[in-house]
């Protein structure tokens, strides 16, 4: 084994798989998949809103009021949404009453967005800008309920009661906690949670919407899968909220006129980076369909199917990808040139930014031309972006199939 590919496998590789199946960090994750559907719904309703047809938007105009409300129903929502539903899926990992878990969490996130001097909700803070003060509430209620529950600091009630009653006592004493400790922190001493936690993640929510800030998680990403850990999972919990935060400013754009804030909203990545899965690995199954080598064309041939749906699995660890020099240069080369093209395209105003969520496995072009809008130059880009994949993996394709095809020549030569 080559000795970096050894260093990898004994000290790199374990330290990043722990973060990934971290508690909390599997938590976040699931919570903010659970919320996708919620947008992509939202998102339908934007694409019958501001579809790209013209003199659609006089026939739809005195419409429009009326199909925005699904909108603000699921943007306007997604922090309340997300604390219920990490609460719920960070309850059931720490084996507490999850229902219970979710309810408190979403008690206390609620409680903080109240306005003191006429007991309204405020409305930014339950949306997209309430993300991170949501997941952080999520995580610290579910923490404090597993910390009275183990010590039994709970109020119980006799067995013959029924359980619905008697979960909801046990939840009482860490619930009357958190209440009185949040109230405290926000009314009382009068500490604006949200804005401290917008502040804290300032400089990474800007990072991510720059050209530099994008290719270096492109960079991170495919890195992580080329030495086998899932890339896309292993920072999702920490970028899927920022992503989703700029996807639902650019639909509060787009419904008041606005131009769209962000050009790496959720969507961009997904959708126009990885084109046939992270890699853009269908453009080597296209090159590979044909090949001498008959490992290679097999590969290939069972693989389109699913990389026309964006699972490239089959084709990354068939070849494999994962810890070949070979096919790791291109990979994460195809991931960089297809960001920064991509990024360069939407900046100069050739191509919509997403504003519309699809879901991940929408085919190339179809999820292009979705994700935009209906903008007609996306799917164009799409078939470039193959293309251009295809051209930065072909010479390296060839080299491993002679390099394979020698291997087996020399084989057949010593039998």
């Amino acid at each position: 084994m080559n000795p970096a590919h050894g260093l990898l496998n004994k000290h790199v590789v374990p330290a990043l798989t722990a973060v990934s199946e971290n508690t909390y960090m599997s938590a976040i994750r699931a919570g903010m998949v659970s919320v996708v559907p919620l947008t992509i719904i939202g998102g339908l309703f934007m694409v019958v809103a501001f579809l790209p047809v013209s003199g659609w938007e006089e026939r739809v105009a005195p419409y429009l009021k009326l199909l925005e409300v699904p909108v603000t129903a699921t943007f306007g929502l997604l922090g309340v949404f997300v604390c219920f539903a990490i609460g719920y899926d960070l309850g059931k990992r720490l084996k507490q009453e999850a229902i219970i878990s979710a309810s408190m969490a979403t008690l206390v996130f609620m409680m903080i967005q109240l306005q003191l001097e006429d007991q309204t909700l405020l409305m930014d803070g339950l949306g997209s800008k309430g993300l991170f003060t949501a997941i952080i509430i999520a995580l610290v209620t579910v923490r404090v309920q597993k910390f009275f529950t183990d010590r039994n600091f709970v109020i119980k009630l006799p067995e013959n009661v029924p359980p619905v009653v008697y979960e909801s006592f046990l939840s009482l004493s860490p619930m009357v906690f958190l209440v009185l400790v949040f109230w405290l922190i926000r009314f009382v001493l009068g500490v604006d949670i949200n804005h401290i936690v917008q502040t804290a993640f300032g400089p990474l929510v800007f990072a991510l919407n720059t050209l530099p800030g994008i290719c270096v998680y492109a960079l991170l990403v495919t890195l992580l899968w080329s030495v086998g850990i899932n890339g896309d999972n292993a920072v999702d919990a920490l970028v899927a909220p920022i992503f989703l935060q700029y996807l639902a400013a650019n639909v509060e754009a787009m419904t008041t006129g606005q131009p769209l804030p962000y050009i790496t909203a959720y969507g961009f990545f997904t959708i126009f980076v990885n084109v046939g899965g992270t890699g853009a690995t269908i453009a080597l199954a296209l090159i590979m369909l044909n090949s001498k080598e008959p490992g290679y064309r097999k590969v290939s041939r069972l693989s389109m199917p699913t990389q026309v749906f964006q699972i490239n699995e089959p084709i990354f660890f068939g070849f494999p990808i994962v810890l070949n020099p070979i096919f790791m240069v291109p990979y994460i080369l195809n991931a960089l040139i297809l960001t920064t093209g991509t990024y360069l395209l939407m900046q100069w105003g050739l191509l919509n930014k997403p504003f519309v969520n699809v879901p991940w496995t929408t085919p190339p072009l179809i999820g292009h031309y979705l994700v935009t809008g209906g903008d007609w130059r996306a799917p164009i880009w799409g078939v470039c972006s193959i293309v251009i994949a295809m051209l930065v993996y072909y010479p390296f394709a060839k080299a491993a199939e002679r390099q394979r095809l020698k291997a087996e020549a020399a084989g057949v030569a010593d039998e």
